[in-house]
Order: C-alpha cells, then structure tokens, then sequence
C-alpha cells in the first residue's frame, strides 16, 4: 500500500521536464526492473545552489513519486547538502515505501549523484565523497544477490 505522499507525487508529479543546457545531468537505471530516471539539474557556479531540478522518468508509480520528492528536496541546496540526500531521505519525505520499492528511492539518490558527477567533470572540480556513477544500480552485484 502506498502513502498518500506517494500518490500525489505519482498523479501529480513536480518538476517533469528536462533543462536545457543543464549544468549536470545524471541517468541511471535498474536493468532487473526496467526503471530509467534522468536528473537534470541547474546549480549557479559562484554559489553552488541548485536554482532548478527537473526529471525524466520511465519506469513504475513509485519510481515516478521518488523522482518528483528528490527534485523538490534538492532544489535550493547547495552542491554539499545535495551529496547528503539519501534514499532513505527520500523515503522518509513520502512517508515510506512498500519493501519491493525500496530500489526506486535507490534510483533517485543515485541519479542525484550522477547528475552532480556530470557537473563536476564538466568544470573540473571534485565534489567530497561522490564517486563515479553506475550505470545500473546493480552493477557490480553478485548475480543472486538482492539489495533491499
């Protein structure tokens, strides 16, 4: 059963769209479930704040719902508080998530993180404690191996 936080980002999802001419934009997926998220951000170069957030989701209601609750919670953050959005950030601002969806707020954290990996190499600058993004959140898994 979903939260109705969760519906409400799912039937009204905040912040859908792409940036043109994105400061950093991050794709990641979930090749066990099919779920795609792309997370484009705007961040101010002498601030480093998040002016704007924006994303692109295929995927399941509950991937929808964690993408539009990580775009809100990000934007306005600096480069720094964005790093310490972690799914279970996200989770917890939906008021939960059904155990089998627990990967999806995965998806959005990481997606975060690809799109400030992206900012990051395009002005060479080194952002503490990210590392480079996977492109699957299960690469690198063992083959039987379950995260949530």
């Amino acid at each position: 059963m979903y939260s109705e936080k969760v519906m409400d980002h799912f039937q009204n999802p905040r912040n859908v769209g792409e940036i043109e001419d994105a400061s950093g934009v991050g794709t990641v997926g979930n090749a066990k479930c099919g779920d795609i998220m792309r997370i484009f951000l705007d961040i101010d170069d002498e601030t480093h704040i998040i002016k704007d957030c924006k994303f692109k989701t295929f995927g399941c209601g509950a991937a929808v719902a964690t993408s539009s609750m990580a775009t809100e919670l990000v934007k306005g953050c600096t480069i720094e508080e964005a790093m310490q959005i972690t799914n279970k950030a996200v989770m917890e601002a939906l008021d939960g998530l059904p155990p089998v969806k627990v990967h999806c707020s995965l998806l959005a954290e990481e997606a975060i993180h690809a799109a400030l990996w992206d900012y990051a190499e395009k002005h060479d600058i080194t952002i503490e404690g990210l590392e480079k993004p996977k492109s699957d959140i299960h690469e690198g898994e063992e083959e039987d191996e379950e995260q949530y």
